[in-house]
């Protein structure tokens, strides 16, 4: 007797392994602009035939999809900022028994934007550079895997790229040329393309000077970031 009952146990509620996590992506990407059709999409590591997307803290699920496969899509129309937030997914499959699902997946942070906040740009070790030492910027936001781009004042084209799964980026510099004034941006590596506010401007002198600081758009020589070269190489 108590054999049968745990049997019908373990069919309305299976063991954990039985039904693992699912993974939640988003196409174009997790971070867009207003306006932007956003696909959420839910894939589960075994066949399934029922999937469910909600937003943590809510009580019932946003959407739900009938599927018999491994891969349900769920589709954002005209992305709002308020549709913005951290979203997760289930799936069910029929010999679970009723009302048992999935692990739900880890969170997946949609952020819709006009903009991504300005980033910082310091120095390493420090922004004054002595006889025969070598200095790197780095270039810090808020958000991994974007691409970051270093101005020089003076120069009009870009002086580096840097693709970094890192929420920032280092440039080196050769520290017999890196004396001069610097700032940054970061952009999200593909389209449709979102772009930070530039930094503010970091001087790097020479051992003996002093630096100096000023807003970004009034330094002289340098343009407003515009949209991000096709190319992310040095």
């Amino acid at each position: 007797m108590a054999l049968v009952l745990i049997l019908q146990l373990l069919t309305l509620f299976p063991p954990a392994s039985y039904h693992p996590k699912p993974w939640l992506g988003a196409q174009p990407a997790t971070v867009v602009t207003p306006g932007v059709n956003v696909t959420l999409r839910c894939r589960a590591p075994q066949p399934a035939w029922r999937f469910g997307l909600f937003k943590p803290g809510e009580m019932a699920p946003l959407l739900f999809r009938n599927v018999s496969s491994e891969l349900a899509e769920f589709f954002l129309e005209v992305v709002t900022p308020a549709q913005g937030g951290s979203y997760r997914c289930f799936y069910q499959r029929p010999d679970w028994g009723p009302g048992v699902w999935s692990q739900p997946s880890d969170a997946l942070e949609l952020l819709v934007t006009e903009e991504l906040p300005r980033p910082s740009l310091v120095a390493l070790p420090g922004p004054v550079v002595a006889p025969g030492a070598n200095v790197s910027l780095r270039c810090a936001g808020r958000l991994r895997n974007m691409s970051f781009v270093l101005y020089r004042e003076g120069v009009a084209a870009p002086l580096q790229y840097r693709d970094s799964a890192q929420p920032w980026a280092d440039f080196p510099l050769l520290g017999a040329r890196a004396p001069g004034t610097y700032s940054c941006y970061y952009h999200t590596p593909s389209a449709p393309y979102v772009l930070s506010q530039r930094s503010e401007v970091l001087v790097i002198s020479r051992e003996g000077e002093g630096p100096e600081a000023r807003p970004a758009s009034s330094a002289p020589g340098m343009q407003a970031p515009g949209p991000p070269p096709s190319d992310s190489g040095v």
